[in-house]
């Protein structure tokens, strides 16, 4: 298998945008059509999820230690859509279709082959790992508590019918009535709880179909897929922590935080919480009460508006902590949109933090 020539043949084919998905959803769905209520009403997301997905399989084809977790994560995640082994053959025709329509006369038959051969890789280690999952492929929950925060951000608390076990800073897919077959990821924001309950942190987003309705019509239940995320405690490290928050970034810094509380012996945590005002720190009373209660733990307030009297710092999280001290020494967790995230790594990286210490939320994959 050429990766150079594959990787060179998917930069010319992804030149050509979102009419590469348009043509390989339209194709799959032809041949296929019984493949179409897999998949939500509107694709728009789905088309940019599989056009992202493809070229980080692509990018790491040379690396098998990179590519084989993410396509194992790929086909574990799949099971949520009801995905089993005999749907892969239909979507490698389709893909390899899509590839010879957009490189057109630059096709041969030994690219195909190249194409044939990186695919049947693709799909053994996706269906494998699926195979060998036998944790449930979804788990129904149950909303028991709902309360408006903000505007535009509310906490919910739901329980699983079954058992869901995760790791603190951890995140599942979530999908309500509302909007069939959309999945979208939040980060559950506690430890995990001897009743099984989870809380999210919901905050509505520009065009966000879910989190506009589980925000302003919280469901009677919702589904939850399998946990995702390496964003998690280091509990071999003995180093205080360093942790940035931007908006419901907090969510899985705060079961981090819970986690670690519980421990008999706790690294100090320095916890900057951060957002445009004072107004969409929905959660700084919980976090105040909780360092009141917890030595180990300091809390900072950060707004970018100027907001006098509110106890706020003003600034971005990044140009607050840089202002605060070096944190060499300290294990970083950076958690928020991905603006703040890159800022803040950036200023981390600049005042001397080893990469390896410095922990993002970064599912790095994610579903066709």
């Amino acid at each position: 298998m050429d990766t150079q020539r594959l990787g060179d043949n998917f930069a010319g084919v992804a030149a050509h945008g979102e009419e590469v998905a348009l043509f390989f959803y339209a194709h799959l769905f032809l041949a296929h059509p019984e493949l179409r209520d897999m998949f939500p009403v509107s694709m728009s997301a789905q088309r940019d999820r599989f056009l992202r997905a493809l070229g980080r399989i692509v990018a790491d084809a040379g690396d098998t230690g990179e590519l084989a977790p993410f396509l194992q994560g790929l086909g574990r995640d799949h099971r949520k859509f009801g995905t089993v082994a005999e749907h892969y053959p239909a979507v490698g025709e389709s893909l390899i279709a899509t590839l010879k329509h957009f490189t057109g006369a630059r096709w041969t038959p030994e690219l195909e082959q190249n194409w044939l051969e990186a695919y049947t890789l693709i799909s053994d280690v996706m269906t494998q790992a699926a195979a060998g999952d036998t944790a449930p492929a979804s788990w129904d929950a149950r909303v028991i508590g709902y309360e408006r925060r903000t505007v535009g951000t509310a906490l919910l608390r739901v329980v699983p019918e079954q058992p869901l076990s995760y790791l603190p800073g951890q995140s599942v897919a979530v999908e309500c009535p509302d909007r069939p077959r959309l999945w979208r990821y939040y980060s559950v924001a506690n430890a995990p709880r001897a009743d099984g309950t989870l809380d999210f942190h919901v905050s509505i987003v520009d065009g966000g179909a879910v989190s506009t309705a589980l925000v302003t019509r919280p469901p009677q239940w919702v589904r939850l897929a399998a946990p995702v995320g390496t964003c998690t405690w280091d509990s071999t490290s003995a180093r205080p922590i360093l942790m940035a928050a931007g908006g419901t970034g907090l969510a899985p810094l705060k079961a981090i935080i819970e986690q670690v509380s519980q421990q008999p012996s706790r690294p100090d945590i320095t916890l900057f919480f951060g957002a445009r005002s004072s107004s969409a720190l929905y959660d700084l009373a919980d976090l105040r009460k909780m360092a009141a209660q917890w030595q180990h733990l300091e809390v900072t307030a950060v707004a970018e508006a100027d907001d006098a009297g509110t106890g706020c710092v003003t600034g971005t999280v990044a140009d607050v902590i840089a202002a605060r001290g070096i944190w060499r020494e300290h294990d970083a967790y950076v958690c928020g949109s991905s603006a703040m995230v890159q800022a803040t790594v950036n200023r981390l990286r600049s005042l001397g933090t080893p990469e390896e210490r410095i922990f993002v939320e970064d599912f790095g994959w994610s579903s066709w």
